[in-house]
């Protein structure tokens, strides 16, 4: 049975998109750390991202744009990644494996949902990596877009160095106008 492992990446950030990755790794593949990215560091996971791609039988990332999170929200933007990164596969799977704890709606193939799955399955975990990585590069472009933001650093995240520059340098094109501290400051403005 092919089965592809899916998961996504940058639910809370306040910019951004959110982003997902779906992954068909072969039936005796053996990727040594494989886990939820959230536990590795940058570096290993920049290790394990090539390793990841050229040792899978498909690979495919999606993201769902902040424009779109603020007009569906943000679990359907994540729902709808997901099953973009599903149809993006060069083989589609005869089963998904999703992490979390909703399958998207309408897929090509049958699903379940697997709270914590991406420390329970090597796809679930090899598409974590290929999500994280693939937001985390995205984010760093941003930085250089709207550099006194800091989006190299925290990606998006409501740190204290974001908020800060929101408060002092307004929302961009790419926040979340749906998401508390960028709505107050519309509401506010």
């Amino acid at each position: 049975m092919i089965i592809a492992g899916v998961d996504e990446c940058g639910r809370g950030p306040l910019a951004g998109p959110v982003v997902a990755a779906a992954v068909i790794l072969p039936a005796a593949c053996q990727i040594d750390e494989l886990t939820d990215s959230k536990k590795l560091s940058a570096k290993k996971r920049a290790l394990l991202e090539p390793k990841i791609k050229q040792k899978s039988v498909a690979w495919a990332v999606s993201q769902v744009e902040a424009q779109q999170i603020d007009q569906i929200n943000i679990l359907q933007a994540s729902l709808l990644a997901m099953k973009q990164a599903i149809l993006k596969l060069d083989l589609q799977p005869e089963k998904a494996l999703i992490d979390g704890k909703f399958v998207p709606p309408n897929l090509c193939c049958r699903a379940q949902a697997i709270i914590r799955g991406d420390c329970k399955f090597d796809s679930i975990s090899a598409a974590s990596i290929l999500a994280k990585e693939f937001r985390d590069r995205l984010m760093c472009y941003y930085d250089q877009c709207y550099p006194e933001y800091g989006f190299a650093s925290h990606k998006g995240y409501p740190t204290k160095a974001h908020l800060s520059a929101l408060n002092k340098h307004g929302i961009t094109p790419i926040h979340r106008r749906t998401f508390s501290p960028v709505a107050k400051l519309l509401a506010n403005a």
